[in-house]
């Protein structure tokens, strides 16, 4: 493997990579708890950088969540509101800002924002989102055979072995041909983007590249999985394939790790490690997303570095990160400026020590968002999924709050009941805190300019 000797210069700007897959789980990682998988590259990363906790994807939906990722703006206001969904080329990403102060922008991996469920759909350069390097695919669920276009070629290529081995190949490929020679060295945002653990759950069988063979009968249930025969016959032959993927994936993460040590810029290289949103797999006998339970809507969210912690802080935060504070941080982690689009919250003062370069501050309390807002905009119309439109509010003490057109639905205290089986909704004892959640989600409405009909709570006299 190739290796370009590169003195750490703490002066020199700092790298990001986005690291992420589809449809993870926060549950599903062994540095949570999870005894059915083992994921030592994340647990290390989570180890050595600042994991939030609480994290949400506020749209728990590939494309909605991935607009919303890119452009800092939600759903509604941007106008990526379903699965598929064109995000609109007059919209500028978070490449822009990087573009601009001088990055090399580089996406690989699974797109899904071009309007198309299609395999096959290519992604015309304009529609890639301003990145200057790009090679993906918009949507593709044969994790065996995936097929990408891009910047190195307008045809299509078939990855030549599992989807998450040879993204990760193409990925480090690309960035050491871009940092070739110290002289020359330009600072890189990039992107990696996988579709497993997405369904189907069919993971490479091939142990040598991270995936044990795990058997169905081995698998511990959540305790919300309902012992109910269809449902758990069918989660734990799920689950089994789900978690073989999730170790495919961290083992391509320790890949990616040892890949930027050999290069020598592992210390000023940030991972930013989360997912799309989460998958139910059984959970309440529900399956998929675009539900407002945990499973659901929790995502991991780290961000750290491999070599050492030189200008990182490490630790855990109970801050409600969501889908559009995802590109703000980013951009707060190099010391950019966030444009006036983006409507997130930057939490990078979090992760970056005081004495750093790109260090702006503590962070806002003032501003700081004590709560996340939750949409599921269109009707979904799937099988063991909820088929509804709703909206929700999760808050930073833990206390979650749901509600369909017109009608209350949900009131969780997820800090007491992660497995959310007590629903408070029309409990009087509880009114008090389903005021205040209520009062938060109006407001959360009226500020992004959202058109839901909320539901009337007042206690009838």
């Amino acid at each position: 493997m190739m290796s370009v000797q590169m003195k750490f210069r703490p002066e020199r700007k700092p790298n990001v990579l986005w690291i992420f897959g589809d449809q993870h789980r926060a549950q599903a990682l062994s540095y949570r708890g999870d005894t059915n998988v083992y994921t030592p590259n994340i647990d290390n990363l989570a180890r050595s950088g600042m994991r939030f906790d609480h994290a949400v994807a506020g749209s728990p939906w590939c494309t909605p969540f991935r607009g919303a990722l890119l452009t800092g703006m939600y759903p509604h206001q941007n106008g990526v509101v379903r699965t598929p969904s064109p995000l609109s080329p007059t919209i500028s990403t978070v490449s822009k800002p990087f573009n601009d102060a001088g990055y090399h922008t580089a996406y690989v991996g699974k797109w899904h924002l071009d309007g198309s469920n299609a395999r096959e759909h290519y992604v015309p350069p304009e529609r890639r989102g301003g990145f200057q390097y790009w090679m993906g695919y918009e949507n593709n669920n044969n994790q065996h055979e995936c097929y990408v276009y891009g910047t190195e070629s307008e045809e299509p290529i078939r990855l030549p072995g599992y989807e998450t081995d040879a993204l990760t190949d193409m990925l480090t490929d690309h960035l050491k041909s871009h940092v070739n020679a110290e002289e020359d060295y330009q600072p890189f945002f990039a992107v990696l983007s996988v579709q497993p653990p997405h369904n189907p759950y069919a993971p490479p069988t091939n142990p040598n590249y991270g995936a044990r063979r795990i058997h169905p009968a081995d698998i511990r249930f959540r305790r919300n999985v309902p012992n109910v025969e269809w449902v758990q016959q069918r989660a734990a032959l799920d689950l089994a394939g789900y978690y073989g993927m999730i170790e495919n994936l961290d083992y391509n993460i320790g890949r990616i790790r040892e890949t930027l040590k050999q290069m020598g810029i592992d210390r000023e290289t940030y991972l930013v490690f989360f997912s799309d949103h989460g998958d139910m797999i059984g959970s309440h006998a529900q399956w998929g997303k675009s539900s407002p339970w945990e499973e659901s809507i929790r995502i991991p969210f780290v961000v750290g570095k491999v070599g050492g912690n030189d200008n990182m802080r490490t630790g855990i935060t109970d801050a409600v990160i969501n889908h559009v504070d995802i590109a703000p941080t980013t951009l707060g982690l190099c010391g950019i400026d966030v444009p006036e689009q983006m409507v997130g919250y930057d939490y990078s003062a979090y992760c970056i020590r005081s004495d750093a370069p790109e260090y702006k501050g503590p962070p806002a309390r003032d501003k700081e968002p004590n709560s996340a807002y939750l949409q599921q905009i269109p009707r979904k119309y799937h099988n063991h999924s909820v088929n509804k439109a709703w909206r929700g509010v999760v808050t930073r003490d833990g206390w979650k709050y749901v509600c369909t057109p017109d009608n209350d639905w949900l009131l969780f205290n997820t800090a007491k009941d992660p497995y959310e089986q007590a629903n408070y909704i029309y409990d009087g004892h509880y009114q008090r805190e389903k005021e205040r959640c209520h009062d938060l989600l109006t407001r959360w409405s009226e500020e992004t300019g959202d058109d839901f009909a909320l539901p009337d709570i007042r206690l009838n006299s």
